[in-house]
């Protein structure tokens, strides 16, 4: 292996390519861990005593602490250059903190929500460096491309940890609290064999920031309009789409089906949303930020599928979409920052971004968790109404790039 990743006749883009499939393998089996819990959080929160608002209002904290601490650990990242460590020391913590879930119980619910927000900080101090490194392979391969191969791992990984847990969850042989216990405990396994491969991965590849020269582009991006606007788009975009749990919750509620199903439906989302990063990446890296207006108009009808029919068909459309929607987002509004921000302060403009996301994510989950027991027409009409802002914010960008005639596309 190390003869192969260090070959000196092997071309940069090649080396590329095979950092970005290291770093995708890494996603695929720290997604396959903490998706594979995140399935089931919403009915085992459900099951200790946690109410439907708590819920919504953790998963919605969760994602916010999750982002806004990127802010700090981007710019740690850049500043000090050790992109390694704070990817091994986010992961560490990132996923260490799902086995611990299965020692929780109803006599300590309290336990299992810090456990989920501490799982969100670990992702918070390894993300943006993640991201950097990704990016740094943009010139080689296309910024969409890059984001996109290492989602479709991410996602794989995404689709077949859920289904795991589905099939011991759906075991008969133990209660239903013991069975979500043991499934976390299992998946502290795949967090282990994570981590192992991180190590390997920095001896292969020390300094891969030498992907790419010094950036060409702009050398300031906090101030810039273009920025600011892209900030304002991806904020609706996070106001308005729902988390997973909710919905859990919510198919729970209505016994749409049986709720030892809602980790396979999840996983089925995970895996729409691995090929839909793939087929939004390529199209981003054709015509940039067009495919991601596409994704927004699909995100838009989510809601509707999903709240206002109880017909399983509907709900299964509903689950579909939101995959999709997930998929185009991961691949490239990672991908747009890429081409906005130079390279030196990369990790920096990452956690901007990502705070800004996670900030409107946590005020759109709080608004949807209030709105789910007085009005589900209220959700579906604020989710619309924030996914074509969206759109609005973006179709202005787009006017913007015409003018410069500097169309936001990486070529591989």
């Amino acid at each position: 292996m190390k003869k192969i990743f260090n070959n000196p006749n092997d071309s940069i883009k090649k080396r590329a390519f095979l950092f970005i499939l290291l770093l995708g393998i890494i996603s695929f089996f720290s997604d396959f861990t903490h998706e594979g819990a995140r399935s089931i959080y919403g009915q085992y929160l459900s099951i200790i005593g946690v109410s439907a608002f708590l819920i919504s209002t953790t998963a919605g904290l969760g994602e916010f602490i999750g982002q806004a601490l990127r802010i700090i650990t981007g710019w740690i990242a850049d500043k000090t250059g050790r992109y390694w460590f704070m990817m091994i020391l986010g992961y560490a913590v990132n996923l260490l903190a799902i086995p611990l879930l299965g020692l929780v119980d109803a006599s300590i619910w309290q336990v299992a929500l810090i456990l989920i927000l501490i799982e969100r900080i670990g992702k918070a101090i390894r993300a943006p460096a993640k991201s950097a490194l990704t990016s740094f392979t943009a010139p080689h391969l296309g910024a969409g491309k890059a984001f996109a191969i290492n989602e479709a791992l991410d996602q794989a990984g995404a689709f077949l940890g859920p289904l795991m847990v589905f099939f011991i969850v759906s075991n008969q042989s133990n209660d239903l609290l013991l069975r979500y216990q043991v499934s976390f405990g299992i998946l502290g396994i795949f967090a282990i064999v994570t981590l192992f491969l991180l190590v390997f991965a920095k001896k292969q590849y020390p300094k891969p920031q030498g992907f790419e020269d010094k950036t060409k582009g702009p050398q300031k991006f906090v101030g810039d309009k273009k920025f600011i606007i892209y900030m304002l788009a991806i904020s609706f975009i996070a106001l308005g789409f729902i988390d997973y749990p909710v919905i859990a919750y919510h198919i729970g509620e209505i016994n749409m089906i049986d709720v030892i199903y809602i980790p396979l439906l999840y996983s089925f989302a995970m895996g729409i949303d691995a090929i839909s990063a793939l087929i939004f990446g390529a199209l981003y890296d054709k015509i940039g930020i067009g495919s991601l207006m596409i994704s927004v108009i699909i995100s838009a009808l989510i809601s509707p599928f999903i709240f206002f029919s109880n017909a399983v068909v509907s709900l299964i459309i509903g689950i579909v979409l939101w995959g999709i929607g997930m998929g185009a987002q991961e691949s490239i509004l990672k991908a747009v920052v890429a081409k906005l921000v130079p390279k030196e302060k990369r990790a920096t403009g990452y956690g901007i971004f990502s705070s800004v996301f996670g900030f409107a994510w946590f005020i759109g989950s709080l608004l949807i968790g209030l709105l789910y027991s007085r009005s589900v027409i209220g959700i579906v009409l604020f989710t619309v109404v924030m996914q074509l802002a969206a759109f609005i914010m973006l179709f202005i960008l787009v006017q913007l790039e015409k003018k410069d005639h500097k169309p936001i596309i990486l070529e591989a």
